[in-house]
């Protein structure tokens, strides 16, 4: 494989899905997506991405999935850009506020999802975040041009002006990932959203972009915020952004209750219900109805 990556076998399919792992519980989310992955019966490659914040005990559930493991070294970035990009930059400075976020991954992780443009041993790779699952087979993705990303929609209209790269559509090609490190680490360059920011401006222009429905990333916050965009007969990747379904009790368990239960499904691969039948979320009352 290309410098900086390290996999355990060969790959086996000119498709492969893949996701990065970053540390404990992310390799635990992984473990839901690829369960998920698998039982929609794709014959792609499932590819784990993993860094050195992950121990091997971790990945051993993944390698039981039959997940192709796929060591990861950050990016060669200058220490300029490492040091804008820090926790403290990133996370202190642009605190979330539409949601909480456990710990997780340093911002400097995010770039690793980059790593796609140099495994060259695929054709096309389709990128999904570890707090996801797939809810249908989704293989006509790798049919798409790259760069292919959805809208991030989670609270209002507004959102399609920004995409969300937690399921993206790439064609792996090191030019590609040669000018994308050009840019990316480009004097003072600074990525307030780091990948998504990126994905979003710093691609070749003629690389960028085509769009996904909103369906291919259902962020979790569309169930409570704009529940008339949800059709669990169209879902085909459900998005777990903000807290996480590990958590315990966090603030919006309660809230997001039917979605945590479908993500302990897949993660233990017991009751897992039929999609297309599950109840939907209940509608916002409409103005004037006289609804408290």
């Amino acid at each position: 494989m290309s410098e900086g990556l390290s996999a355990d076998r060969p790959a086996a399919s000119r498709h492969a899905y893949v996701t990065l792992v970053t540390n404990a519980d992310y390799a635990l989310g992984a473990t839901a997506l690829a369960r998920s992955l698998r039982l929609t019966g794709t014959q792609a490659d499932i590819v784990v991405l993993h860094t050195g914040g992950v121990e091997t005990d971790r990945l051993a559930p993944l390698a039981g999935l039959g997940c192709r493991l796929v060591a990861t070294e950050l990016l060669a970035t200058s220490d300029g850009f490492n040091a804008r990009h820090a926790k403290r930059e990133i996370h202190g400075k642009n605190p979330f506020t539409k949601g909480r976020k456990p710990d997780f991954h340093s911002p400097l992780d995010n770039f690793c999802k980059l790593r796609l443009w140099q495994m060259t041993d695929y054709e096309t790779c389709v990128f999904i975040d570890a707090d996801a699952i797939v809810l249908r087979t989704i293989d006509r993705l790798f049919a798409y041009p790259e760069f292919a990303a959805a809208p991030n929609v989670y609270e209002s209209l507004e959102d399609f002006k920004r995409l969300n790269s937690g399921v993206f559509v790439a064609k792996p090609s090191l030019a590609t990932f040669e000018a994308m490190m050009a840019r990316l680490d480009a004097p003072d360059a600074f990525w307030r959203r780091t990948d998504q920011t990126f994905l979003e401006t710093g691609l070749p222009a003629r690389r960028r972009k085509h769009g996904l429905p909103s369906y291919m990333n259902m962020l979790q916050y569309v169930w409570f915020n704009l529940p008339e965009l949800w059709d669990w007969k169209q879902i085909g990747v459900l998005h777990y952004q903000y807290e996480k379904p590990w958590e315990q009790d966090h603030p919006k368990a309660e809230r997001l209750k039917p979605l945590i239960d479908l993500w302990q499904a897949y993660l233990t691969g017991d009751n897992i219900p039929d999609i297309a039948a599950l109840p939907g979320p209940s509608p916002h009352p409409r103005a004037g109805s006289g609804a408290a």
